[in-house]
């Protein structure tokens, strides 16, 4: 098991702000773990990175990658994986949809995830892999020819293949399902392997080359138990397992109006905050951002005694548990470290990836390698109890 938290946390765009943020952040946080014993001082740190487009683009540039691969080694890091999701501005402006642009039916983000597999494939250790993780396909609101994507996706594949044989690593992309995404749950994610399998001359290549970022967050807000959708896409349909993200969402329930009342101070402009609602009935009903939600609840709109339990795609902190009335989905993250102790080859790349630090309320808000570090130790504190 590689574990990492993914530097999306912080604010970069350009190749010399995300070295300026590893200097300032990561290099903290590794010594708040090297001082609470949670990281021995004899294994290097591993980082997941998250690159920009223009900052992968200027990475490959005027011989920075080895001198990036000589700053991770005087500092006993290295890097394993890379958030490939987000291409552009990622903080400090509306992201929302835009974070699925350009989708995989375009040429720019083919062009964007093969610069990161090149900067990967030179820098991960041979011994673990890399991994790079990227949004579904596209975003249902786009309405996307599917057809393109799958043939690009394809593409892909074979060009990881010929970099893994050059370079002798084992590299995997990691599709990452999320609520509105082109695939979002268990039973869309199997239908678009299927068909992306049904396209390929050499399924072997996809299933090598081609896997599932698996988000726990997201994965609670459709409902979708983690040990039956894990053993469903692993197990069953033989879907590789690239990354797994350990991160947390905000459940409620929404026939309290104390919870509707505290859930408003989670309504911010940057991302999408996707509510999905279980019905009495056992059915979902969805809302493709918070303050659509909390329309229907003050309108009327939503009736709310036919409702059992809300849940918001907001990433909050694994340790932090929200004050009452407001409640977390951590077991889906516990229950993904178990089926994973079960399962100990479905996965060897773990990240922690709560990127929402810069607008979670003030009540939550502490210094932002403290509370990396202090979510490394809540998942220690779980492999802990599942090991015994």
């Amino acid at each position: 098991m590689i574990l990492g938290y993914c530097t999306n946390i912080h604010p970069a765009e350009t190749w010399a702000e995300t070295l300026a943020a590893l200097e300032q952040h990561v290099l903290t946080v590794r010594d708040k773990l090297l001082e609470s014993g949670d990281q021995s001082p004899g294994e290097p740190y591993p980082i997941g990175l998250r690159l920009s487009a223009l900052a992968a683009s200027e990475l490959l540039e005027d011989g920075n990658l080895q001198i990036f691969q000589e700053w991770l080694d005087s500092n006993h890091c290295y890097v394993f994986t890379i958030n490939g999701f987000p291409y552009g501005a990622f903080h400090g402006t509306r992201v929302k949809e835009k974070v699925f642009l350009p989708d995989w039916g375009s040429q720019e983000r083919v062009e964007y995830t093969q610069n990161l597999f090149r900067i990967i494939a030179q820098i991960a250790p041979k011994s673990g892999g890399g991994s790079i993780s990227t949004l579904p396909g596209s975003h249902k609101t786009f309405n996307a020819d599917e057809a393109p994507i799958r043939q690009n996706l394809i593409e892909m594949a074979y060009f990881i293949e010929d970099l893994s044989q050059k370079h002798q690593i084992d590299l995997h992309l990691g599709l990452e399902p999320e609520p509105l995404g082109h695939f979002e749950n268990t039973e869309e994610t199997l239908r678009f392997f299927e068909r992306l399998h049904a396209d390929a001359k050499s399924p072997t290549i996809i299933s090598n080359r081609i896997g599932l970022n698996y988000d726990c967050c997201h994965f609670a807000i459709e409902f979708d138990p983690a040990e039956q959708a894990l053993d469903t896409i692993s197990n069953q349909a033989g879907i590789r397992l690239s990354k797994i993200h350990l991160s947390n969402a905000l459940s409620l329930d929404p026939r309290n109006a104390e919870a509707i009342d505290a859930i408003r101070r989670f309504d911010e402009p940057t991302y999408f905050h996707q509510v999905i609602l279980r019905l009495a009935n056992g059915s979902l009903q969805r809302f493709a951002d918070l303050p659509l939600f909390l329309s229907a609840v003050d309108t009327g709109a939503l009736l709310l005694e036919d409702t059992r339990e809300a849940r918001v795609h907001f990433h909050i902190p694994l340790d932090a548990t929200p004050v009452a009335p407001l409640g977390a989905t951590a077991s889906q993250v516990e229950e993904t470290l178990m089926w994973c102790k079960r399962n100990p080859t479905a996965c060897k790349h773990f990240e922690i990836e709560t990127y929402t630090w810069g607008v979670l309320p003030g009540n939550l808000q502490r210094p932002v390698e403290d509370q990396i570090a202090a979510e490394y130790r809540w998942v220690f504190e779980k492999l802990g109890k599942v090991s015994q």
